[in-house]
């Protein structure tokens, strides 16, 4: 996997466009001064968590005794149910419904940015390739500045693009982590019968 690929499969995950709507409803009793701090915390939040499951993943996988195809099996079973979510959204939205007053860390940090599916992919491409652990800051770096960018656009994109056309995005979205969890569950499951015929 290339740090492009990486970063695409990344940004994909954390879907800004998806949350959009969910967070200019959070935020819509604050300030807009106010917004911005807010929306800034909570991002620097997730992109700390997704790094510390990245650079530390390997270490909690060795710990919890997991073999790296149960978490490739575990994370494709998450993304593929995310996915499913962005397709065929509840009535009350992706998330739930949404506390009053400012958020902090819930829900917005987790799970909407650094969700279970995002903290389970970067463990598994920190533990698959612990080597390349710079390729996959960089790459979780560039997915989460267009995050960013995308989340501080939100007022604006939301009036351009309006509910329909973020929703029919989502849902494409949807799909491409349908594709991509089936892929990773597989990957996993391969690995795991090719581990027990060597065993046997």
């Amino acid at each position: 996997m290339t740090i492009a690929s990486a970063a695409l499969l990344l940004f994909l995950i954390l879907d800004p466009l998806g949350n959009i709507p969910v967070f200019l409803s959070m935020l819509r009793r604050l300030t807009p001064q106010r917004q911005r701090i807010v929306l800034a915390r909570e991002l620097l939040i997730a992109l700390f968590v997704l790094m510390l499951f990245l650079w530390a993943g390997k270490y909690a996988l060795e710990v919890m005794h997991l073999r790296q195809e149960s978490v490739a099996i575990a994370g494709g079973i998450v993304l593929f149910l995310i996915g499913i979510r962005m397709i065929f959204p509840p009535p009350e939205g992706l998330m739930g419904e949404i506390p009053d007053g400012e958020p902090f860390i819930v829900p917005m940090a987790i799970p909407l940015v650094a969700g279970p599916s995002g903290m389970a992919a970067v463990m598994l491409m920190g533990s698959n390739e612990p080597d390349r652990l710079g390729e996959w800051s960089l790459a979780l770096l560039i997915a989460w500045g267009a995050t960013a960018a995308i989340l501080f656009s939100a007022t604006y994109l939301y009036k351009l693009l309006g509910a329909r056309a973020l929703t029919a995005i989502e849902r494409l979205m949807g799909m491409l982590l349908v594709a991509i969890s089936v892929q990773m569950l597989l990957d996993g499951l391969v690995g795991f019968l090719g581990n027990a015929q060597t065993a046997a």
